[in-house]
């Protein structure tokens, strides 16, 4: 991902380089529509990890709290990875899905904007 400085002829070290991460991929997850998570949250994860740990072990530990988390119907869930429409593949790894370092895996829930479809 290239950067543009604001200031002319700024230079400095980058510090969210691959290879600071000790093999893993920092990878950004953001479920849409629901504000109580405002931004997406950054996880480092092995290239290797299969989706599904991700979509079993990780998006309910981070996700999970909130109540609509029981009622999402997974079989309707719109997926875009890097901006682009994706379908997960459940056993295969990360790396063999198109995800790289700095990826953003975004999450639509058809239904499901928080309680009572407010702001949440």
């Amino acid at each position: 991902m290239a950067v543009v400085a604001l200031k002319d002829g700024y230079t400095g070290e980058v510090r969210d380089r691959v290879e600071n991460f000790h093999g893993n991929w920092v990878t950004y997850l953001h479920w849409e529509d629901h504000l109580s998570f405002c931004a997406a949250l950054a996880f480092p994860f092995p290239p290797d990890m299969p989706f599904g740990a991700l979509l079993e072990e990780v998006l309910p530990t981070y996700y999970g709290m909130h109540p609509d988390w029981a009622n999402i119907d997974w079989s309707a869930v719109r997926w875009t990875l890097d901006g682009q429409d994706f379908t997960p593949d459940p056993a295969k790894a990360l790396k063999d899905q198109g995800f790289h370092h700095k990826s953003l895996l975004r999450f639509w829930t058809p239904g499901l904007k928080g309680p009572a479809d407010s702001c949440s």
